[in-house]
């Protein structure tokens, strides 16, 4: 029997579910989700511009109408979960609308010259977080924030007071959300200051693998995988294009570039993709416990095995792709460095000098200061401990590595 439980939800998140499903039990047509969905919230995306802004509607509404209905039928949502994938594709909406405004004010920008960036990608929970954040603190790299992976517009030329206003008020929906669901801080934290992940600006076409942590969405994932994302990844190449010039080199990271590689090389060239590996039953079952401990935010009865199962699957698909984009001639587009999680755990100052030589950077001089300083700001289990069981999730560890044994680097050496 799986030992895995939702988090307690204290006072103030329990009143704010109960007042949400008595709105629901009021107004069930606010809560409406589904394809039939669709067109009221591209209504309430456009706010009377002309529906031609959003582009071809082959780029865009496939997508939502996938999202929106495997939401619907898969994804067993309580009244705030509604709410949040209802605000997630009206956001969607929003930005496609604003991305594409900003493209015509000044058409130079997409001429921005973009250093080949660096890029942290791996399996969900194979250090990707703390490497990534890690490397951030080097003042030569640029991570990018929430704010300005969510809402470029607002971000992009500003400068000093205006800027930093725009990333201040994006902590307004970090502390929401830990509220709703404290635990997520020890399992992901995050915070309008903490350097996050690539997807958060992706999916304006509804193309996106970071929406299936949050929620439950089967046919979403298996539509998905079927899915090109060429578009996607050169519409955020422009995004980073507006962001910054060439002042300094980014530093990326998205466990969803993973089963993307190909994507991602075709939109940068170039760039220099550090590979984390973990042994497979500790990346499934921390990814496990990640994807239960978010779904549990937006739904009241996630099943453990469910979760554990899913991300079987999914990591077996994401690592199978990656192998395959090894073997391609794709793969010399990149410089690709393979770093093991117990490596960067027991000597990261060694780990980081690979990374660097790979990058084609002089490694910090005071590399241990560095690793020192960062530790110092961030204790591991500051904001309380991960813990978690392959069993909580139906995992049989010996079961994943005879699945995993033909998928090369998943399994621990």
């Amino acid at each position: 029997m799986s030992g895995w439980s939702p988090p307690e939800r204290s006072r103030d998140a329990s009143a704010i579910y109960a007042a949400a499903e008595s709105e629901r039990a009021a107004h069930p047509e606010r809560f409406r989700i589904g394809a039939e969905a669709a067109d009221s919230i591209v209504e309430r995306a456009l706010r009377g511009r002309d529906p031609a802004c959003l582009g071809a509607l082959a780029d865009w509404r496939p997508g939502l109408e996938q999202f929106l209905e495997s939401a619907a039928i898969d994804g067993q949502l309580n009244a705030v979960g509604v709410r949040m994938v209802l605000g997630t594709a009206s956001a969607k909406l929003a930005a496609r609308v604003k991305l594409a405004e900003h493209a015509r004010s000044d058409p130079s920008l997409d001429e921005r010259a973009l250093v080949p960036p660096l890029v942290v990608v791996g399996g969900w929970r194979t250090g990707t977080t703390f490497l990534f954040r890690l490397l951030a603190t080097d003042p030569r790299l640029r991570a990018p924030l929430p704010a300005e992976l969510t809402a470029p517009w607002r971000i992009a030329g500003r400068s000093g007071t205006e800027r930093e206003a725009a990333i201040q008020a994006s902590g307004a929906a970090h502390d929401f959300l830990h509220l709703l669901n404290p635990r997520l801080a020890a399992v992901h934290d995050s915070g309008p200051r903490m350097p996050e992940e690539c997807v958060l600006a992706m999916g304006s076409d509804f193309r996106n693998w970071g929406f299936s942590s949050t929620t439950r969405l089967e046919s979403y994932s298996r539509w998905l995988a079927g899915e090109n994302l060429e578009p996607s990844y050169r519409a955020y190449r422009r995004i980073l294009q507006w962001l910054d010039a060439a002042e300094r080199r980014w530093l990326l990271k998205a466990p969803g570039h993973t089963p993307e590689l190909a994507r991602f090389a075709s939109a940068f060239p170039g760039a220099c993709v550090v590979f984390l590996h973990r042994d497979i039953v500790e990346t499934i079952a921390s990814g496990a416990s990640l994807f239960a401990t978010f779904r549990s935010t937006y739904c009241d009865a996630v099943d453990p095995v469910d979760v554990g199962r899913f991300m079987t699957e999914q990591t077996e698909l994401w690592l199978t792709r990656a192998e395959r984009f090894r073997a391609s001639e794709h793969a010399a587009s990149v410089t690709l460095v393979d770093v093991d999680y117990a490596e960067l755990v027991r000597d990261t100052s060694a780990a980081l000098r690979r990374i660097y030589s790979a990058a084609s950077l002089e490694a910090p001089k005071d590399l241990a200061a560095m690793i020192d300083s960062y530790h110092a700001a961030a204790p591991r289990g500051a904001r309380g401990a991960h813990a978690y069981h392959p069993e909580d999730f139906g995992l049989d560890p010996e079961s994943l590595r005879e699945r995993f044994s033909g998928v090369p680097r998943s399994v621990d050496r």
